[in-house]
């Protein structure tokens, strides 16, 4: 188990040096100046400012003085926002983006788990055909429409939610709903499949004509095996619904990691990219790591 854990950092720590490369090299070729502003600044107070975060200096040295500074936990300074750190920027979002991500998780696991294994228990029936459209809807439906349509038949009519906002509890139903819907769908196959393919094996055969109970027969002896593809999606989704909320976060105006995002690509503050990009790596380096381990103590065979 040990060497699976070394190996899986090993390549997150590989991953992660390629995708922060690749970034810094990459938001240097957006057209315009991240210094340009309404009011027009001189060619003197310019390359001031370039001269003040570093950017006069060749590509090249410029990268290797990230690195240095990366290596002590520095994120650089804001371009966009003077006088600000990245990562004060990044801890006072993050919780947002977190607490969102986590319930809209929990929400996906609790709509997608069950739907899968009534779809399974009741293959090629009625309540499979209606779980999987509803599935193939969460899919299909992008989460920059639901949003809208959420606030439209949802939060307009009702007084106890707002359109838009982060000021009361419930403000967390409409953004939280609008992110679950997809990995609901995605586990909502996942767990139909490999519940499928369980319940077709030898033993569980067996287990029916020895008259086990249904119920016990899917709680001891089916789930956990069918369970291992929704686990194995579980890591990347969690990551994939914190790095990818950006745009509910702007649909419903939540003071997530998202509005630093925007604001880093329009405003070409690279500093701030990067720091994004590079935390969500290793975020999603994390969630990989703890969706193998998760499966490790499921499969026992997994750990030789």
């Amino acid at each position: 188990m040990l060497k699976v854990i070394l190996s899986r950092l090993l390549q997150t720590i590989v991953v992660v040096f390629l995708l922060l490369t690749f970034t810094f090299f990459a938001v240097r070729q957006i057209p315009g100046n991240p210094f340009a502003t309404e009011k027009a600044t001189s060619p003197e107070e310019q390359a001031a400012l370039e001269a003040y975060y570093g950017l006069d200096k060749p590509l090249f040295i410029q990268y290797v003085n990230y690195l240095g500074n990366i290596a002590q936990g520095d994120f650089g300074d804001s371009l966009a926002m003077k006088g600000r750190k990245v990562s004060t920027l990044i801890s006072e979002a993050f919780p947002v983006s977190l607490k969102l991500g986590l319930i809209s998780l929990c929400l996906g696991m609790g709509i997608g788990i069950p739907l899968g294994i009534i779809a399974a228990l009741y293959h090629n029936r009625w309540q499979d055909y209606s779980a999987m459209i509803i599935a193939m809807a969460g899919i299909c439906i992008v989460a920059f429409v639901l949003g809208p349509l959420f606030q439209l038949l949802i939060a307009r009519p009702l007084s106890l939610l707002n359109v838009a906002g982060w000021n009361r509890g419930s403000d967390l139903l409409l953004p939280s709903i609008t992110l679950c819907f997809g990995v609901a769908a995605y586990l909502a196959r996942l767990t139909r499949g490999g519940m499928l393919d369980v319940l077709s094996q030898d033993y569980i055969r067996t287990a029916r004509a020895k008259g086990v109970p249904t119920l016990q027969i899917i709680t001891r002896h089916a789930l956990r095996p069918a369970l291992m593809p929704a686990v194995t999606f579980l890591g990347p989704a969690f990551a994939s619904i914190i790095t990818g909320s950006f745009v509910v976060e702007n649909i419903f105006l939540v003071p997530g990691m998202g509005q630093h995002f925007v604001l880093g690509i329009t405003s070409k503050d690279y500093n701030l990219v990067l720091g994004l990009v590079l935390f969500y790596g290793i975020l999603m380096g994390i969630a990989n790591l703890l969706s193998d381990i998760a499966l490790i103590f499921m499969d026992p065979k997994l750990r030789s």
